[in-house]
């Protein structure tokens, strides 16, 4: 991003940066466990479970670099640190069951994650809303990985009725 295009960025850039490597953070977290559960989770649900939750997954990763690229953008340096990502997210770890046949705790578990991003990216959003005009750009990548994680969420919840049906 030009200087210019920074300089109209009416929000204090060191705050939004702090923000966006938050939501950084939890992309990496989300992608990391998903990215596990769709290998940990067994039973004979687990096949068309498991291919949702890796294409959410991949979803996560995309996540990460459009946050990535506009902190980038910002003047400002994703976090590099894998120790630090947790200190950093809003969404610190999603406990699973013990036991990987439990689909429906596995479900519930991404579930919760998948809230808890809604959460952050709403936050957000909410804040840099009444200076929209002068940051479109957060704005609308904020609202776009928003929609995303409700439809996420919506997917998860959407496979533990289906099971229980």
């Amino acid at each position: 991003m030009g200087k210019k295009a920074r300089d109209i960025v009416k929000i204090g850039i060191q705050e939004l940066l702090k923000d966006l490597n938050s939501l950084y953070a939890d992309e990496w977290i989300a992608f990391y466990y998903y990215t596990w559960a769709a290998s940990y989770a067994e039973g004979p649900f687990s096949p068309s479970i498991t291919s949702e939750i890796e294409k959410i997954s991949k979803d996560e990763f995309e996540h990460s670099s459009e946050l990535a690229d506009r902190i980038y953008e910002l003047g400002g340096e994703p976090e590099k640190e894998l120790e630090n990502l947790q200190k950093l997210a809003n969404c610190k770890k999603i406990t699973f069951p013990k036991d990987e046949r439990d689909i429906d705790g596995i479900l519930n578990a991404l579930t919760a994650a998948e809230a808890c991003a809604i959460d952050g990216y709403n936050k957000l959003l909410l804040k840099i809303s009444s200076c929209y005009t002068n940051d479109v750009r957060t704005f609308h990548l904020i609202q776009h990985i928003l929609s995303e994680e409700i439809e996420h969420e919506e997917a998860f919840e959407n496979l533990l009725e289906k099971k229980r049906q």
